[in-house]
This record gives C-alpha cells, sequence and structure tokens, in this order.
C-alpha cells in the first residue's frame, strides 16, 4: 500500500526553503515546486521541498549555517581531528553504514585517507551524531542539504502551539 502525499502549507515550506512566500509561488507557478489547490487553498507537497533541497543549498531560516548553530560549535575542539568510520561508529554508537551516507551527502566533512581508512572531521560526526541521538535515529530526514537539522512538519506543530 502506498503512503499517501504529504502536503505542507505555503507560509511552512518558504519557510523550510528560506524564501519568501512570493518566491515560493513563482517557483510554483515554474513547476520548480509541486503543490496542490484545495479548496481554495494552495498546498505544497513536501516531498517536493524534500527533493529541491537535495538540488539546492538551501540556509536555515534567517541565513543560519551548520557551523552557527550551538550545537556545531561545542564540538570546535574536535575540529579537523581525523576519525575513522568503524572508529566513529563504536565511539558514537551509530551504524557505519550511516555515517558513510552522511560523509556521501557531504554532511561529515572527509579529511583524508590513512592507508585504507577513510578520515573523517569528528567535529562534524559528533555533531551529526548528537541529531540522530536527540532524534533517536528516527525519521529519514536529520538533515537539510545544507547539514542543519531537519524539523519534520509534526514537530513544527508542536513548537508553535
Amino acid at each position: 500500500m502506498a503512503a499517501l502525499p504529504t502536503f505542507i502549507t505555503v507560509s511552512e515550506a518558504a519557510q523550510d526553503l528560506g524564501v519568501s512566500e512570493s518566491s515560493l509561488r513563482r517557483m510554483i507557478g515554474a513547476g520548480t515546486i509541486k503543490a496542490a489547490q484545495i479548496s481554495g487553498e494552495t498546498f505544497v507537497s513536501e516531498s517536493s521541498v524534500r527533493k529541491f533541497h537535495k538540488q539546492q543549498p538551501i540556509r536555515q531560516p534567517g541565513g543560519v549555517k551548520k557551523e552557527e548553530l550551538p550545537e556545531y560549535k561545542q564540538y570546535a575542539h574536535l575540529r579537523g581531528i581525523g576519525i575513522g568510520v568503524r572508529q566513529a561508529g563504536s565511539k558514537y554508537t551509530i551504524p557505519n553504514q550511516t555515517i558513510v551516507r552522511w560523509a556521501q551527502r557531504g554532511f561529515v566533512q572527509v579529511l583524508g585517507t590513512d592507508k585504507n581508512k577513510i578520515l573523517l572531521n569528528e567535529q562534524d560526526v559528533a555533531y551529526c551524531a548528537e541529531i540522530y541521538h536527540a532524534r533517536q535515529g528516527r525519521g529519514k530526514w536529520l538533515f537539510r542539504s545544507d547539514g542543519t537539522p531537519y524539523v519534520p512538519r509534526s514537530e513544527k506543530a508542536q513548537t508553535t502551539a
């Protein structure tokens, strides 16, 4: 059984993408972002917003970069320290494949290699591990394309209520 598509309001989508509502409406008109009219109101496909995130480097609303987040800064003492995938998985109790995916998607910087071992920036690994554990590994989308934490629609509703 296929899952039903999820739709969000124009204002939520604009905030997720870090653009104005009028810019988002232009993107909808151009077909860049998919949307639907329901009872005269426009709703945006959440999967369309996610796909756009993969294609474009998006900043959080207000222009906050991952490097500016307090969650990231607290690991500044680990910046530039190389850690292998297996060692990181063991130290931060994260599946190795998850760490490899983070590196492939650019959330964790690859510093180089030591013989046949890939060395990752431990600051990035520690930051990603904190987000992973805070969300208890749940959810396909832990990070936005810029490395900042992805906040699902259900959690946004709870924080605004």
